[in-house]
C-alpha cells in the first residue's frame, strides 16, 4: 500500500467527492491561488476552476454564511477556517444558522456541509492561534464533530462528512499535514461515530484523538517497556462519541486514562469520565484519570508550551496512578 502526506490524503478526498458530485464545492482564504494555505487544495483550482474552488476575503463570518445558504439550497460546500481560531468570528453561522436549520424549519432543510481546517497548538504561536474548540462545537446538537489522528482516517471521514446531510466540522493539525501513513488507492469510507482501538491491551485503557493519538501511543510503548500492556483507543469522532466501544474496553481493562489538549473544564475528557463512570461503574477498578492542556492560554515560550501540553511523562503517571503503581 501507498505512503502519503495527511494533506494529500485530506485532497484526494476532496478532489474525489468534487468529481463525484457536482454540488460540491470549496470555499475559504487562499484555497485557490495560493493552493491552500497548507497546501491541502493543491491543483484544484486548475481542475474544477475558479466556480468550484472559491478564494474569499479575510472574513469568516462572511463566507460561513455564504456556505450555510448555499448548503440550505442545494450545494454541499467545504468550507475552510484557516485556523479554528479564527472560527470563532463566524461561530454565530456555525451555531446559530447551520447547526439549527433543521430544526427551526421542521424538517424543511439541512444544511450539508463541511467546516473544516487545523485545531490546537502548531508550535511558538501563542495564545490566539493554539486554542482547541472540539468541546465548544461538540457541545451543540446539529453538528458532527470529527477529529482524525492519521492520513487514512482523515481521508475515509472526509469523505463521509461531505456526503453527510449534517453539518460537520472536522478538525486537523498543522502538526500533522506533513505526516505520511498509509492509504489505498481504491475508495473507501469511514462512518462517522465508530471509534477505533489502535493498540490492544489488558492492562487499562488510554482513549485519546487527533494529533495527541502521538502521545498517547508513545505512553503505551513506554508503559510496556514497564510490563504495562495498555489499550489505546482513537475516538476518531467527538460528536458523536462511541460509547459502547469505550465500555467494551474498559470491561476488559478496568481501567481508563483519557488524554486531550484542550482545557480540563467541560472538556471531552469531562464528558467521557462522566459517562465511563455512571455507566460502567461495575467494571471499575479505579476511577478515570484525565490529562489536558493546563489550564491557561496556551505560552509562546517552548519550554512552557511543553509544561503546558499533555506529555508522555504525565501520560504514563496516570496509568501508574490508576494501577495504583504511584501515589
Amino acid at each position: 500500500m501507498r505512503s502519503i502526506q495527511f494533506r494529500e490524503a485530506l485532497r484526494e478526498a476532496i478532489s474525489e467527492e468534487m468529481r463525484r458530485d457536482e454540488s460540491v464545492f470549496l470555499m475559504g482564504e487562499e484555497v485557490a491561488e495560493y493552493n491552500g494555505a497548507y497546501k491541502v487544495s493543491q491543483g484544484m483550482l486548475d481542475e474544477f476552476g475558479p466556480d468550484r474552488v472559491i478564494d474569499t476575503p479575510i472574513a469568516e463570518l462572511g463566507f460561513a454564511g455564504i456556505g450555510v445558504g448555499a448548503a440550505i439550497n442545494g450545494l454541499r460546500p467545504i468550507i475552510e477556517f484557516m485556523t479554528f481560531n479564527f472560527s470563532l468570528v463566524a461561530i454565530d453561522q456555525v451555531i446559530n444558522s447551520a447547526a439549527k436549520i433543521m430544526s427551526m424549519s421542521g424538517g424543511q432543510y439541512s444544511a450539508p456541509m463541511v467546516f473544516r481546517g487545523p485545531t490546537g497548538s502548531a508550535g511558538m504561536l501563542s495564545s490566539q492561534h493554539s486554542q482547541n474548540f472540539e468541546n465548544w462545537y461538540a457541545n451543540t446538537p446539529g453538528l458532527k464533530v470529527v477529529v482524525p489522528s492519521n492520513p487514512y482516517d482523515a481521508k475515509g471521514l472526509l469523505k463521509s462528512a461531505i456526503r453527510d446531510n449534517d453539518p460537520v466540522i472536522f478538525m486537523e493539525s498543522e502538526q500533522m499535514y506533513g505526516d505520511k501513513g498509509e492509504v489505498p488507492e481504491e475508495e473507501y469510507l469511514i462512518p462517522i461515530g465508530v471509534a477505533d482501538v489502535k493498540r490492544e491491551g489488558t492492562d487499562v485503557t488510554i482513549v485519546s484523538f487527533g494529533k495527541i493519538m502521538k502521545v498517547a501511543l508513545a505512553a503505551a510503548e513506554e508503559l510496556a517497556k514497564e510490563g504495562i500492556n495498555a489499550e489505546v483507543v482513537d475516538l476518531r469522532t467527538v460528536r458523536p462519541i462511541d460509547y459502547k466501544t469505550l465500555i467494551e474496553s474498559v470491561k476488559k481493562t478496568n481501567r481508563m486514562v483519557v488524554v486531550e489538549e484542550a482545557w480540563p473544564l467541560a472538556s471531552i475528557s469531562s464528558e467521557i469520565a462522566y459517562h465511563i463512570q455512571s455507566n460502567a461503574f461495575d467494571y471499575m477498578d479505579a476511577p478515570v484519570k484525565r490529562v489536558t492542556c493546563r489550564d491557561v492560554p496556551l505560552p509562546y515560550a517552548p519550554t512552557l508550551i511543553e509544561a503546558s501540553l499533555p506529555n508522555v511523562e504525565r501520560t504514563v503517571k496516570a496509568v501508574k496512578q490508576v494501577m495504583y503503581k504511584e501515589a
